[in-house]
C-alpha cells in the first residue's frame, strides 16, 4: 500500500480540466464575487438538491453562524452542547453570547432534550442544537420546548449535508440551520458554508447582513459583514454537486465494510443510528469500551505510528478550554455523558476515493490489537 500518511478524511477535488470552462466563464465576466452568476447559480442548485426553501452561502461556516445569531437579535444565553467542535460555541462568544452547556444523549450524542428545561434562565434566547456526524437531534422535543419558553432554535447543521429524517430534510428545523463546506465535508466548496432560511424575507435579512449590510449601491441598513462567498468558490460547488451523490455513495461502501468487518470485535461499539434516517456518512465514529485491550487514546497513537491519522471528534469538549473553564455550566461533573463519549470516540478515515488497501490496514491494526498481536 501506499506510504502516504491516511487522515481522517481528505479534500474531494474536482478534475482540473471539469474546472477550466467555469474558470473561463469567470474570466469572462470579470465578476470575481459580489453575488455573480456563479455565486447565483449555485444557490438556486442547492435549494433545489436539499429540497429547502432558501440558502444564503457563505465564504464559511463560522461565519455563517455569527451572522445567523445577528439575523435572529440573540443575546443572553444560549443553550447548546459540550461535545462539539469549537467554531459552535466560538461563534456565540463573538456575538457576546454566553453558552450554556448541556449534557448529551448518549446514544445519539446530540444535546439532551430532558435536560434543556433545568438550564433555562431569564437571560435564554435560544437553543443552539448539532446534528452531532450527521444524525438528527430529537428534532420534535426541542421545537417543543423552544415554544413553550418563546426561544428560537439554530441547528449546527455543519454534518448534515443532504441529511434526511423519514421524507423531510432536517436542515428545515428550527428557525435556521448553518451549513459547512469546509474541504474536509462530504460537500464541500473548498472553504465556504450557508444558512437555511424558511422564507424569502429572512434571507434577505441575511444577504444585508453578509454583505456589510448594503441593499444597493448607496444604501447601508444595517451593521453586516463581510461573509460573502467568491465566484471560485461557487464554481467548486457546483461541480462538487454533480458527484456528491457518487461520493455520498462510495462512503456508504466504506462505512458498511468497517461495520461487516468490525461487527464481532469486543470492546468496539458503532453509535445508534435511528431507523428513518438517511446518512450522508460524513464520519465514522466507534466507541472504544473497556473490553478492548488497549484504551482509545492508545489505539489513537498506535494508529499514527503507522501513519494513519484518525481524529479524537470531539476531544476535549469545549468547556475544557481555558476561554470556558470560567462559566458555571462548564463544569464537567455535570457533563459526564459528553465526558465519558469524549474520552472514548474515535473517528476512522472515510472518504471517497479511499482504496480498499487502506480499508484494510486500519481493520487489521484493530484486529491484531484486539487478538492480542503487535501489528
Amino acid at each position: 500500500m501506499s506510504k502516504e500518511s491516511v487522515y481522517v478524511t481528505r479534500p474531494s477535488l474536482p478534475p482540473l480540466a471539469d474546472m477550466l470552462p467555469y474558470l473561463e466563464k469567470i474570466w469572462q465576466t470579470g465578476i470575481l464575487t459580489n453575488g455573480g452568476p456563479m455565486h447565483q447559480e449555485l444557490e438556486l442548485a442547492l435549494a433545489r438538491y436539499l429540497n429547502v426553501p432558501y440558502i444564503s452561502l457563505f465564504s464559511n461556516a463560522t461565519i455563517a453562524l455569527i451572522t445567523a445569531f445577528k439575523a435572529l437579535h440573540l443575546s443572553g444565553e444560549v443553550i447548546t452542547t459540550p461535545y462539539s467542535f469549537v467554531a459552535t460555541s466560538h461563534a456565540l462568544m463573538w456575538n457576546q453570547i454566553t453558552p450554556v452547556f448541556v449534557d448529551i444523549d448518549p446514544l445519539t450524542l446530540n444535546l439532551n432534550p430532558d435536560l434543556i428545561e433545568a438550564a433555562i434562565t431569564d437571560k435564554t434566547t435560544a437553543i443552539l442544537p448539532v446534528h452531532c456526524y450527521g444524525i438528527p437531534c430529537n428534532i420534535e422535543a426541542i421545537q417543543a420546548i423552544a415554544d413553550k419558553h418563546g426561544l428560537k432554535v439554530i441547528y449546527d447543521a455543519a454534518h448534515a449535508f443532504s441529511v434526511r429524517q423519514g421524507q423531510r430534510s432536517i436542515l428545515s428545523a428550527g428557525d435556521l440551520s448553518v451549513l459547512s463546506f469546509h474541504a474536509t465535508k462530504v460537500f464541500n466548496t473548498f472553504e465556504g458554508g450557508a444558512i437555511v432560511s424558511p422564507d424569502e424575507a429572512s434571507k434577505r435579512h441575511i444577504d444585508h447582513l453578509k454583505n456589510f449590510g448594503f441593499v444597493d449601491e448607496v444604501s447601508v441598513v444595517e451593521i453586516g459583514i463581510n461573509g460573502k462567498m467568491n465566484e471560485f468558490q461557487a464554481a467548486v460547488g457546483l461541480l462538487q454537486l454533480q458527484r456528491v451523490d457518487a461520493a455520498i455513495q462510495s462512503r456508504a461502501e466504506i462505512d458498511r465494510y468497517y461495520r461487516e468487518q468490525l461487527a464481532n470485535v469486543k470492546g468496539i461499539s458503532f453509535l445508534h443510528t435511528p431507523a428513518d434516517w438517511s446518512s450522508n456518512f460524513s464520519y465514522f465514529p466507534i466507541e472504544i469500551g473497556s473490553e478492548f485491550p488497549v484504551s482509545r487514546d492508545a489505539l489513537y497513537h498506535h494508529f499514527k505510528q503507522h501513519d494513519i491519522h484518525p481524529r479524537r471528534y470531539f476531544y476535549p469538549l469545549i468547556p475544557e478550554f481555558e476561554m470556558y473553564r470560567h462559566l458555571a455550566s462548564a463544569n464537567i461533573a455535570n457533563l459526564p455523558e459528553a465526558k465519558k463519549v469524549s474520552e472514548r470516540v474515535l473517528c476512522l478515515p472515510i472518504y471517497p476515493d479511499m482504496p480498499r488497501e487502506v480499508q484494510q490496514k486500519i481493520v487489521s491494526l484493530i484486529l491484531a490489537l484486539a487478538q492480542g498481536a503487535e501489528a
